[in-house]
């Protein structure tokens, strides 16, 4: 007959336990999640934004997203290419 083992005794006796749902990384996102919220209450109010000819109005929290979320896609794109050529 064979011994059953657990999962957690082949990991070397680790377990995930209660304190498994409070980690750096979750509390680093909650703060963050917490500070745009308070951005995005801050910046309601309306701005011109010209881009090359139609002027649109828009609240400036949504601005800043959109060119944060542009940067954002530029900045994996370049991180893609740099590691695929490699």
């Amino acid at each position: 007959m064979s011994r059953k083992t657990s999962k957690t005794s082949e990991r070397g006796g680790r377990h995930s336990g209660g304190n498994a749902a409070v980690t750096p990384a979750r509390i680093a996102v909650l703060v963050l999640a917490v500070l745009t919220l308070i951005f995005i209450f801050q910046n309601t109010r309306d701005t011109k934004i010209r881009i090359l000819i139609p002027e649109v109005t828009v609240p400036l929290w949504t601005a800043l997203l959109a060119m944060g979320i542009i940067g954002a896609l530029c900045g994996a794109y370049f991180a893609y290419t740099r590691t695929r050529r490699r």
